[in-house]
């Protein structure tokens, strides 16, 4: 028993950066876990929500995403909401709107006239959801090139109380840098949620870290939150709506 326990402990130690990688993966599974069954029980006896065909995971938000956009939707009742990417998240909204949130509007932004199209013909939107087409294009930010809409602005000309950003794809630098233009008009007694996803990678950890400046710099109040599972998700939010930095 000591010779076999001895064994397991040089393996161990011959890579000690291995297996702290394994142990950080295996950490983020677990806590990825633990937000499936927090979801789960946040919509149980939603028949809409449950019966709902949501894809968790991947290139979409992970279970943590979900059940904080599910406490915003159904706490806060936000009546305009922007959406950066077509997907799931765009489905969870339009659901809300259907069956909740019965006076509110949405606003999809996409890419992907292809991705629209098949999208469309696997599920049927709100008609309060509406989809704007701006293509990707290259632009240079601070010195680097970022995936970006094109006329996203020109498109897209008003506030929302929620802000979800998770398109579109993403850059390694600067990433999903059109959210700053929104923050940009953000007036000192605005009252707002911006939802970030993927603030585990560098690109959108770059692009938070201008949200936050920009609004010191307007002397906004704002918190923050962040919720980790296998990726990390970051929402800041006013005053109004300073508790889901904490759900």
């Amino acid at each position: 028993m000591i010779s076999k326990t001895k064994k397991k402990f040089r393996k161990i130690f011959k890579d000690p950066f291995r297996n702290f990688e394994l142990n950080n993966t295996i950490l983020s599974q677990t806590k990825e876990l633990e937000w499936a069954h927090i979801y789960h029980d946040s919509i149980r006896g939603n028949e809409w929500l449950e019966k709902l065909p949501l894809n968790v995971g991947r290139w979409a938000g992970n279970y943590s995403f979900f059940y904080v956009l599910n406490r915003i939707l159904c706490d806060y009742k936000p009546s305009r909401i922007l959406d950066l990417g077509l997907g799931e998240s765009s489905k969870f909204v339009s659901t809300y709107l259907e069956n909740y949130l019965l006076n509110s509007t949405h606003v999809i932004v996409e890419q992907d006239e292809i991705w629209l199209n098949q999208f469309n013909d696997r599920f049927k939107l709100s008609n309060r959801s509406n989809v704007v087409l701006c293509p990707m294009e290259k632009v240079v930010i601070n010195e680097h090139e970022v995936n970006s809409y094109k006329d996203i602005y020109e498109k897209v000309n008003s506030k929302f109380d929620l802000y979800i950003i998770d398109g579109p794809f993403g850059s390694d630098r600067f990433s999903r840098y059109d959210i700053l233009n929104f923050v940009e008009k953000f007036e000192e007694n605005e009252e707002f949620i911006i939802m970030m996803d993927d603030t585990n990678r560098l690109g959108e950890q770059d692009t938070l870290h201008e949200i936050l400046h920009r609004l010191k710099k307007k002397q906004i109040n704002y918190f923050t939150g962040n919720y980790v599972g296998n990726k990390k998700l970051t929402v800041i939010a006013s005053n109004k709506y300073k508790f889901v930095t904490s759900l």
